[in-house]
């Protein structure tokens, strides 16, 4: 049997560890949807406080907290502030358009972090013509972007920037204790402030599924109502929970040999003077890189790698996304990098 090759496509390619898997089997359950799981109940006030914020709802994706803070946060014909290559924007099916029936206002900008100004100029004045500039929606850390960590004080004035105008704000934080475990800044820190914010379970910290959305509770009220109404209400969701639980307590701490993994991938790679970086290095456990070479593009580099035993990602622009977590070893970092260097340098010469 052909191994499995070394996956950095993404982070959400982690497996429950044995830990994880007798956590869950061993879990005590309720009916999640009359509100006495108690796994799920202790899961959602934990994340909540881990933020700073007033309650949590368990959700089965992180999608679906970025779907549910829009439907709540707006209404129909609205617009939404976003980075261009958000994944709100651009990997989400358009179910900000298609369910909440807004449109979205996306900011070019460097490493997916923008900046007050262009929060400010991207405000629509109130016309009986314009649609109503209603959210503000901003991911920590970046995702298609590179992984990027916003600085705290910048994060912050975007979001005043959009409070001042009267804009709901909601933190996409998919990934924001990679940002925490990058700077040793508290999740809570960077969530102070905001009307919504959420983690995701199944990327960095390794669970099978879920995420955990929270803000204050009438915001999480009415994030119920809408999760009921999109099919995402449970049963026995303690199952899930506790896998969630499990991570907050094994796997945060770690998430710093992630970062640690890709920062020695970006080592290797640079020093062969084949590749562009962009972040120029990186910030958390996510590198985001092109060619020097024109005639190496990214699609035909991913399945060589693929055929060497590297799993990489292609995400447009000519650019690779490659994704450090906990299924990959220092090992099979540095092994993962050699490769690399060794298909780019086979594509670039033609062979």
């Amino acid at each position: 049997m052909k191994p499995r090759p070394i996956d950095l496509y993404s982070d959400t390619q982690t497996r429950p560890t044995a830990g994880m898997r007798a956590a869950m089997a061993a879990a005590e359950v309720g009916d999640e949807q009359s509100g006495d799981d108690p796994t799920t109940l202790r899961l959602c006030a934990e994340v909540a406080a881990l933020l700073g914020q007033e309650a949590g709802v368990f959700m089965p994706s992180g999608t679906m907290c970025n779907l549910v803070a829009i439907l709540v946060h707006t209404s129909p014909g609205d617009e939404v502030i976003c980075d261009h290559q958000s994944h709100i924007y651009g990997t989400e099916a358009a179910g900000a358009a298609a369910l909440a029936g807004v449109s979205i206002r996306a900011l070019p900008s460097p490493h997916g972090i923008f900046t007050a100004r262009q929060v400010a100029d991207g405000i629509r004045p109130r016309a009986r013509t314009a649609p109503r500039s209603a959210l503000l929606c901003v991911e920590q850390t970046t995702n298609f972007s590179g992984g990027a960590v916003w600085p705290l004080a910048q994060l912050r004035e975007v979001r005043d920037t959009a409070r001042g105008h009267g804009l709901r704000c909601h933190l996409d934080g998919a990934r924001l204790l990679n940002a925490s475990a990058a700077t040793g800044i508290a999740a809570a820190d960077y969530a102070a402030g905001w009307d919504s914010a959420w983690i995701d379970l199944s990327k960095g910290l390794g669970c099978p599924v879920g995420a955990v959305l929270c803000g204050s509770a009438a915001f999480v009220r009415d994030a119920w109502q809408w999760k009921y109404r999109l099919g995402g209400a449970m049963r026995q969701s303690g199952v899930l929970a506790a896998a969630g639980l499990y991570a907050l307590e094994h796997h945060v701490a770690r998430l710093a040999a992630d970062h640690a993994n890709a920062l020695a991938i970006w080592r290797i790679l640079s020093a062969c003077g084949l590749f562009r970086f962009d972040p120029p290095r990186p910030d958390s456990n996510i590198l985001r890189f092109t060619f020097d070479a024109p005639a190496v593009r990214a699609e035909a580099f991913a399945e060589r790698c693929l055929a060497e035993g590297v799993r990489v990602r292609a995400i447009g622009g000519n650019f690779i996304r490659a994704t450090t977590h906990l299924d990959v070893a220092p090992r099979e970092a540095e092994q993962a990098a050699h490769a690399m260097v060794a298909v780019a340098r086979a594509v670039a010469a033609g062979a």
